[in-house]
């Protein structure tokens, strides 16, 4: 997964590193979600959308092209390299600069605000949950959809415990931070605490990519502070094991593909 963070809406990366983020991990993992997001929101021709913490604009994108003819879509983030790389992408859709839990929108705004896998790192999840059902029209959806439990992905459940045997503690912390919204129980009353109901839970099952096990602990390593809190010696044991640990995920060809489930979460303002 890219750029995860410890949850902080302050958190800025580069434009090198969103045009990156763009290039490689959006087709290779986001791009697969965002129209089972949309399909679960009901997504229709004419709607007014707002995805939230939009990125670089992936499921803005695909809402686009289903409201269209008629429809409106706005993208909204806190990082400028993403809302930079969102316009050039696609310079059609209204990309702005915002915070989760404090939208700048009046209320009943949209016909369904969207939030794909953001909603774990968000500061408070449950503010910005409130403000998603506050932009929402009476009667509109909100959904959202996040990873599902570490300990639902094969890959990836391993391959933690192996970096915290190796880094200590810090390192199943910061690395289980993608998996904070795991479990769809909690999930599902989160959103209702907000005032919406529930009317659909989903578990999707999809694949994780990486052209190699090098890359896949690149990516995971790198993007958190873990890099900057291990030894080069420990960074090195955990790039040795993961080949072991990957092994039954790696192609013939040494890329890795791994399952990978997540949680979609739908209610409606009533």
């Amino acid at each position: 997964m890219a750029t995860t963070t410890e949850p902080s809406e302050s958190f800025q990366i580069s434009l090198e590193a969103a045009e990156l983020y763009e290039s490689a991990f959006v087709p290779a993992f986001f791009a697969q979600w965002a129209p089972v997001l949309c399909d679960s929101a009901g997504i229709a021709s004419g709607q007014t959308v707002l995805d939230v913490a939009c990125g670089t604009g992936i499921v803005a994108r695909t809402a686009a092209d289903l409201v269209a003819p008629g429809g409106t879509v706005i993208g909204l983030d806190l990082n400028q390299a993403m809302l930079t790389v969102a316009r050039r992408v696609r310079p059609d859709i209204e990309f702005r600069e915002g915070q989760a839990d404090d939208l700048p929108f009046p209320d009943g705004t949209f016909d369904a605000v969207v939030c794909q896998m953001a909603l774990m790192f968000l500061p408070d999840r449950s503010r910005a949950l409130l403000e998603m059902a506050r932009v929402a029209h009476v009667g509109g959806t909100v959904a959202v959809l996040v990873p599902g439990a570490l300990d639902s992905q094969p890959a990836f459940a391993p391959f933690v415990a192996m970096a915290a045997r190796r880094a200590g503690p810090e390192a199943e912390s910061l690395l289980t931070s993608y998996f904070g919204c795991g479990s769809l129980e909690h999930l599902e009353a989160l959103v209702e605490s907000a005032g919406l109901s529930v009317t659909v839970t989903r578990t999707h099952l999809g694949t994780y990519r990486a052209p190699s096990v090098d890359a896949f602990v690149t990516t995971e390593v790198e993007s958190t502070p873990l890099v900057e809190r291990i030894s080069a010696v420990v960074y090195k044991s955990i790039r040795t094991d993961a080949h072991q640990v990957l092994a039954p995920f790696t192609t013939s060809d040494g890329c890795v593909e791994a399952p990978f489930e997540c949680n979609v979460v739908v209610a409606s303002r009533s």
